[in-house]
């Protein structure tokens, strides 16, 4: 449940810091005075999107903190274990935003930088905002079906469906365009067999090309090869007068000399190592020249390899060493070739994914054919305590033949306001005050069913009054028995159902104008639901009034 919230320079409040309590709280003020801050604020530490239009007039940037306390199963634990986001104390989710007068902005959970969307996904984990239009969101098929599959708990089910639906079309795309298209399917084939058949025979690995070139190179040279050979070996070893032979008579000419001067003797041990080594090398270039021959043959058949290896990297544009890949490439995109060109295979590949998403849809169909009955059942219930008794709500499952991405059926909400009236779509029958009740009804009864832990309304009270405004406020009410329920409102007999109240209000100071919260004793309730109910004279006869509502709910 949400703790703490800490705002800074944000529209137009300067420093607001809340504490939260559990139950439900009730948010009231005049018009215009900003009560819808807080929920903004709340808003975009839960992910929606920033603008530079938040920063108060005058700032550099908006800060914006919430703390969050976590039940020992929440999913809300497990989600930033597993996105490596938890704190020092697990039972704990700091969020922060800091938005700059750029509309830039910052987001961190638990001191750790965090994305928009990280933000939003744990925000779906810690609190569910109704906002004020909620109601006419309820109007449409797409936001019926995703309020019927959420309240079942058949979302996870839902994607599936529709990725087995973009398979199965997929499948479809493919055959389709093979039948459209064997001709040409044909001849990519034929020249794709010709091409992997040509390279084949070629036999190359990348490895081969540089020893190609080595022996090519040795092969060209090997007249001047040997002739090198020769005049080395003459120079060191074989000549008149041998580099080796002469190394070694000054060598131990030296050493005859270091008898009379063992400075002597390094040297000398230096040129005798020399001898030995030039010595070596004699017999090396010796071996080097036996083996080094013209081999006019050997030379003409390197040439022919290196020939056709060049010949077909240029024909198809690639390095020598890269010939290998292309044939795997052109290997592999044959097979496809051959698989996706056969339209028997390609149909059976299609009724194949045809049967998996049937199979789900099917089951889908089920589970929120069972869903949909226990919804209308518990909504028509609601309806006879919100002022329209006799009235029936149900959710019809509009079959499609064809089925779609969202199942094999469509959702529709059904409503009859009255016992004489025949059930129509909720868009075609529904006045403004009938969609507010139903639209509050839904929502109330399909936010006991989530796990989410807090649950904000924002004015979804529009277009009620009276008794039946009473009835709302206790079931929000009985909802803050095991959730934290916050409400923004304008009536009183919803306000005086809550648990704690806190009053907004707006004060100019010269240009300066600052929106602030208070929250109230008893007293002050009093003083504020009078006003609520009596508007700009409150009389003793208001407060009495409001007194006697607020005894009324305790």
């Amino acid at each position: 449940m949400l703790r703490r919230l800490l705002i800074r320079d944000f529209v137009l409040v300067d420093r607001l810091e809340l504490d939260f309590r559990a139950g439900f709280g009730a948010l009231t003020g005049e018009t215009g005075a900003g009560k819808s801050i807080l929920l903004d604020a709340l808003s975009l530490l839960l992910g929606e999107r920033a603008d530079a239009a938040m920063v108060r007039h005058g700032c550099d940037k908006a800060d914006l903190s919430a703390e969050f306390e976590l039940a020992d199963a929440a999913p809300a634990r497990n989600w930033l274990a597993e996105q490596d986001l938890a704190g020092d104390d697990d039972s704990l989710a700091l969020l922060r935003r800091v938005i700059d007068s750029a509309g830039r902005s910052r987001a961190y959970v638990n001191g750790i930088a965090a994305t928009a969307t990280q933000l939003r996904e744990l925000g779906d984990l810690l609190a569910d905002i109704h906002g004020q239009h909620a109601h006419q969101a309820l109007l449409r098929p797409d936001a019926q079906r995703q309020l019927l599959d959420a309240h079942a708990g058949l979302t996870l089910q839902a994607r599936e469906l529709a990725a087995y639906y973009r398979e199965w079309q997929s499948a479809r795309r493919t055959r389709e365009a093979a039948e459209q298209d064997q001709a040409g399917l044909a001849r990519e084939r034929e020249m794709l067999e010709f091409q992997v058949r040509e390279l084949t025979a070629l036999a190359f690995v990348p490895s081969e090309w540089e020893a190609l070139n080595q022996e090519q190179a040795r092969l060209s040279n090997a007249a001047e090869l040997q002739q090198g050979a020769a005049a080395a070996l003459d120079i060191v070893s074989e000549g008149d007068t041998p580099l080796a032979a002469e190394a070694e008579r000054l060598a131990a000419r030296l050493h005859e000399l270091s008898a009379y001067d063992d400075a002597l003797k390094p040297m000398a041990e230096l040129i005798s190592e020399a001898a030995i080594r030039l010595e070596e090398a004699g017999h090396e270039l010796r071996r080097y020249s036996d083996r080094v021959d013209l081999d006019p043959a050997r030379l003409a058949e390197v040439d022919g390899r290196i020939g056709d290896v060049l010949g077909l990297s240029r024909k198809y544009r690639v390095q020598p060493e890269e010939l290998p890949d292309l044939l795997s490439d052109l290997a592999v995109r044959l097979t496809a070739i051959g698989e996706s060109g056969d339209p028997v295979k390609l149909a059976e590949l299609e009724e194949k994914a045809r049967k998996t998403y049937d199979g789900a849809a099917q089951k889908l169909s089920k589970l929120r054919a069972a869903a949909a009955a226990e919804l209308a059942a518990a909504v028509t219930s609601a309806m006879q305590d919100l002022a329209m008794s006799g009235g029936r709500f149900e959710i019809a499952l509009v079959p499609e033949a064809a089925g779609s991405a969202n199942g094999n059926e469509r959702i529709e909400f059904q409503v009859a306001a009255n016992p004489s009236q025949p059930l129509r779509a909720l868009a075609k029958v529904a006045s403004g005050g009938e969609l507010s009740r139903i639209g509050l009804a839904i929502q109330v009864i399909t936010s006991q069913s989530q796990s989410v832990p807090t649950l904000i309304f924002d004015e979804v009270d529009v277009g009620i009054g009276g008794g039946v405004a009473e009835v709302v406020g206790r079931r929000l009410r009985e909802l803050g028995a095991h959730r934290q329920v916050l409400c923004v409102t304008h009536l009183p007999q919803v306000a005086a159902q809550a648990n704690w109240q806190w009053r907004v209000s707006k004060h100019t100071e010269g240009d300066v104008t600052r929106s602030q919260l208070v929250e109230l004793d008893d007293a002050g309730r009093v003083e504020e639901i009078a006003r609520m109910l009596g508007g700009v004279k409150i009389t003793d006869t208001t407060r009495s009034h409001a007194a006697e509502l607020l005894g009324l709910s305790r």
